[in-house]
């Protein structure tokens, strides 16, 4: 089995680092007791000495993979054929270079994750973020999701609150649903959560179950694509330090930090990668708050669903060592372990085939195709929506959160939503409706989640943006009182009288904010 990797630390460089204060006090009583499985705390770990016949553990040689390869697409832009592409072979009984063998991934291993696994993303943890504390590490998740639920059910259970962005990822409260945790919603302005609103919730609070903890995104932020500033992060942490409370950061989307737009369609993705590669990876991030966290109060969820592929199911988690001990009990009372072999995978790649200098520029590539996408999205936009919507170029991530402009009768009229969805189906075209996002329901018609659509730049060809939005146009244009056609294509047309001079002046030519950051 793998060795414990809650319990590893790599020291960090220059003065020495305090240790994490002990935030177990506001754990929920069911966590503060949550031991290791009776099994393991009696028999304790194998040594090689012992000749071990505890565990129910089906003998490698019954496996019958014997060798694992895949194809690795060189990294540069373009040079798909003009480089060979590297292969990633995985062995069943030999290490490969600093990953385990197929053996050792395929077997039962520890809930912490496989060692060369951790040991890379520690060390990339280290590297990018540089945590201010001494005895952090980090777990293996089987992504973010799954991540959320461990996280919270450290500090809440049923009847507890959690603080929450007014609109939110809807994996993060469907997870506080099912363990009947309720969410508070805190105002949010273009950099995401505000801290004043944070605070007077904090400051206010009287309910019978104290308030012990936060979950944000604050990147790329989902659906609003805001992404909080350095100074931002720092009064949220602030806050949280005051009121004592456990910050959960939820981060997938870090990475996709993008590029200032660019006004126009002119910028090519190769002009946009030349420009992403001239800039260091870490130097161009702003600092998360786990960076920021002294006292060790920050759990930083990072995925690999966003910056390699959804379905590998992988990510890590980085907090002090004894929280990641609870972690590590949760892994095994529930999944057991992330999959071996995806992290085998995952590991390969990233310490023997990339390593930091690959990962870096493959990181850099998708923040160049990345930004070359949103730039298009949003010219399309600034073209065939002008007047019909209010936006904010988003500075990370892979969406566009639009105010929908539904008239005056419209912006009032309850059924008005549902029937810009029924027009959109009509004229083939899907964007998600701000509703599931929103945790708030107290909304008033003015600022009703209702009126809002997210429109991710991520999936469709880029060839695409053009037909989607004309169909989106004449959608909300039949809420105008003109009825859209049933069947749309390329070259539908848009009245000018419903574009011109529109009565909303955000999304208007040369008039968008690049470096704003919500919609």
């Amino acid at each position: 089995m793998a060795p414990n990797m809650a319990s590893t630390v790599i020291p960090s460089t220059g003065d020495s680092l305090p240790t994490a204060k002990d935030l177990s006090a506001i754990f929920v009583p069911a966590m503060r007791a949550h031991k290791k499985s009776a099994f393991k705390s009696v028999m304790g770990d194998p040594t090689s000495a012992m000749i071990n016949m505890a565990g129910g553990v089906p003998h490698p040689d019954t496996f019958p993979i014997l060798q694992l390869q895949a194809k690795v697409k060189p990294l540069g832009s373009g040079n798909e054929g003009k480089r060979p592409r590297d292969t990633i072979v995985l062995n069943k009984s030999q290490r490969c270079q600093s990953t385990e063998s197929l053996d050792e991934l395929l077997q039962y291993g520890a809930g912490c994750g496989v060692e060369s696994y951790c040991n890379f993303l520690q060390k990339y943890t280290q590297l990018v973020h540089r945590p201010k504390y001494s005895d952090w590490g980090v777990i293996s998740s089987c992504g973010n999701t799954d991540a959320i639920g461990k996280a919270v059910s450290l500090f809440c259970e049923a009847g507890d609150s959690i603080l929450v962005e007014k609109w939110t990822f809807p994996g993060a409260l469907g997870s506080f649903a099912a363990a009947k945790v309720l969410p508070v919603p805190v105002d949010m302005d273009g950099e995401g959560m505000d801290p004043d609103s944070l605070d007077r919730i904090c400051t206010s609070w009287g309910e019978a179950h104290p308030l012990r903890a936060l979950y944000l995104v604050p990147t790329g932020q989902n659906p609003t694509g805001a992404t909080m500033s350095f100074e931002r992060r720092q009064k949220i942490y602030s806050v949280a330090r005051k009121h004592n409370l456990a910050i959960i950061e939820d981060d997938p989307y870090y990475f996709l930090q993008l590029a200032p737009y660019s006004i126009g369609e002119s910028s090519s993705i190769n002009k946009v990668m030349m420009a992403e590669l001239d800039v260091q990876q870490a130097d161009a991030l702003v600092p998360s708050l786990l960076s920021l966290d002294v006292d060790g109060r920050v759990i930083r969820l990072d995925s690999f669903s966003k910056v390699l592929a959804p379905n590998l199911r992988c990510g890590w988690i980085t907090a002090p060592t004894y929280i990641l001990d609870k972690l590590q009990i949760l892994n095994e009372s529930t999944i057991l372990q992330p999959s071996g072999l995806t992290q085998g995978v995952i590991s390969k790649l990233l310490n023997d085939t990339w390593g930091i200098d690959g990962w870096n520029r493959h990181l850099c590539e998708l923040r160049a195709v990345y930004t070359y996408r949103r730039n298009m999205f949003v010219c399309m936009v600034d073209r065939y929506l002008s007047g019909l919507v209010e936006y904010v170029v988003p500075s990370a991530g892979m969406f566009l959160w639009m105010k929908i402009n539904l008239g005056s009768e419209g912006s009032t009229n309850s059924s008005a939503m549902p029937q810009l969805l029924e027009n959109m189906k009509k004229c083939g075209v899907m964007m998600a409706p701000g509703m599931p996002f929103c945790c708030d329901t107290s909304s008033n018609s003015a600022t009703s989640p209702e009126h809002y659509l997210r429109a991710a730049f991520a999936l469709v060809d880029v060839n695409m943006f053009e037909p989607a939005l004309k169909r989106l146009a004449q959608a909300i244009i039949a809420i105008h009182g003109i009825q859209p056609s049933t069947v749309q294509d390329s070259t539908c047309a848009i009245s000018k009288q419903h574009t011109k001079n529109g009565n909303v002046a955000s999304s208007l030519s040369g008039k968008v904010v690049a470096d704003s950051i919500i919609a």
